[in-house]
């Protein structure tokens, strides 16, 4: 299988107006998008344009990207640069066309262009593009957040996932008055100062900045312990539960791999929280409407004190959100003396977007159920060319969210994720990216799975896993 040319070049004109690209008339769940799909270019394309463009990036921004991973540094070579996507398919500036399994890094749960979002964000637009005040539909994504984690009484927006788990490790420590923090070693929380913490010289010693700029100073405020370590936990809380005012945690942790929580450790990081009077916070912004419709918590039956979302809250446009139980909410400003603000939270355009799309998984479950069955396709598809070619590669996936780690060992925690052969995965990168598929630039990095993948793009992705395997294997 060969990348694709794209049927809508990217040197073509724009369509007139705010209007959905051609093809991207609604896709049920299923069916896919194969047909669009008509020129096949050759195996190793050249990609001028996005060389040049990538060349000319490097001018302007550090290291010719807005976001490190993107700069293809753990799989070597140079990225691709993209002019446009429909279903699940992303083209990029020379026009070729690969399925996309990156998904913007798991906002795009109903695939590129959905016609009902585009919508959406367009008559939003046509009514103005930013107010810094209430607007209603605003209040409309509140209450259908609301509606799916019921352990949010109350509903900040903000802009981005990194505000929203700043903001409520900020209220954690002001309704608490306790400056401690715990999180898990692989567990990526955004870049605020307090969260680029890796452990100290031991399981039960405070933090050392992980970036530079960070301060030691506040670091060290910050416990960073083993995932699926839940002895750790209670060790930490039993020496130091006063100083610590909340413990957070991706419940499926997916920034160093898909990595599922252990059995019974989600329940026993919420006992240990409540015996100490800590609070338990979930970082939903990867899970949150995509392991379900009410997130992990749903999947898992464990509910936190606080929860942070993002990425497909939004639909695909830049937002946050934090929320919880109404008498930590209430601790926030104007309420409270917790300050947190933020011009463009609630922006009318994100807002329009993620409403749509919550609307869309909320009004059809049928979703979840076909993600569910083509994760689990890939899943035996994969182990069964693992076999043939004897190739150690494993596969670990909750729902819609995945990961191949190059091990013949399943991976818990960040420790053994470091222990997987990376220069195979780059390997596996490429040469699925040479047969037209584009997955995320790293090891250590999940995998997202769209709603508009069909029968024939799930073939083609398995014919990919295939001859990419059977090429390591000759090699």
């Amino acid at each position: 299988m060969k990348p694709a040319r794209s049927p809508e070049r990217p040197d073509e004109p724009a369509s007139p107006g705010c209007s959905p690209p051609a093809p991207a008339e609604e896709i049920p769940p299923g069916r896919g998008t194969a047909s669009k799909i008509l020129e096949v270019v050759p195996i190793s394309a050249p990609r001028p344009l996005s060389a040049a463009l990538y060349t000319e990036a490097r001018q302007h921004m550090p290291g010719g990207v807005s976001s490190p991973v993107r700069a293809f540094a753990a799989v070597g070579g140079e990225p691709l640069v993209f002019a446009s996507g429909v279903g699940p398919w992303i083209t990029d500036v020379d026009g070729h066309a690969y399925l996309d399994l990156v998904g913007s890094w798991g906002p795009l749960i109903l695939g590129h262009a959905h016609p009902e979002v585009v919508e959406a964000v367009c008559q939003a637009a046509r009514q103005g593009l930013s107010f810094g005040a209430t607007c209603p539909a605003e209040i409309e994504l509140a209450r259908e957040i609301r509606g799916a984690f019921p352990t949010m009484d109350l509903v900040r927006l903000v802009s981005s996932g990194t505000e929203a788990t700043m903001s409520a490790l900020r209220l954690a420590r002001g309704f608490t008055g306790r400056t401690g923090l715990v999180k898990f070693e692989g567990c990526y929380h955004g870049h605020s100062d307090g969260l680029l913490v890796k452990a100290g010289s031991g399981a039960t010693t405070f933090g050392t900045p992980d970036s530079a700029g960070v301060p030691a100073e506040v670091a060290c405020h910050t416990v960073t312990l083993p995932y699926n370590d839940a002895d750790a936990l209670e060790r930490i809380l039993a020496s130091r539960g006063p100083d610590i005012a909340a413990v957070i945690l991706e419940p499926v942790a997916g920034n160093m791999g898909l990595i599922p929580p252990s059995e019974g450790f989600l329940q026993r990081v919420r006992d240990l929280t409540r015996q100490h009077a800590v609070l338990l916070v979930f970082d939903e912004v990867m899970t949150g409407f995509r392991l379900a419709f009410g997130g992990a918590q749903e999947r898992y039956g464990i509910l936190p004190d606080l929860t942070c979302l993002g990425k497909i809250v939004g639909g695909g446009m830049p937002i946050g959100a934090y929320g919880g139980r109404r008498d930590i909410m209430e601790r926030v400003a104007p309420l409270g003396p917790v300050y947190q603000a933020g011009t463009l939270s609630g922006n009318p355009l994100s807002v329009a977007a993620g409403l749509t799309t919550l609307r869309l998984l909320r009004q059809k479950p049928e979703i979840y159920q076909h993600l569910e069955e083509i994760g689990a396709r890939l899943e035996a598809g994969l182990q069964q060319s693992a076999r043939r070619h004897g190739v150690p590669v494993r596969m670990q996936r909750v729902a819609s969210m995945l990961t191949w780690f190059f091990t013949d060992r399943p991976i818990r925690n960040l420790s053994e994720a470091r222990t997987c052969d990376t220069r195979a995965f780059g390997r596996f990168f490429h040469g699925m990216l040479e047969r037209g598929v584009y997955l995320p630039p790293s090891q250590f990095e999940a995998a997202f799975l769209s709603a508009a993948l069909g029968e024939a793009e799930v073939e083609r992705l398995l014919e990919a896993v295939d001859g990419t395997l059977a090429e390591m294997a000759r090699s």
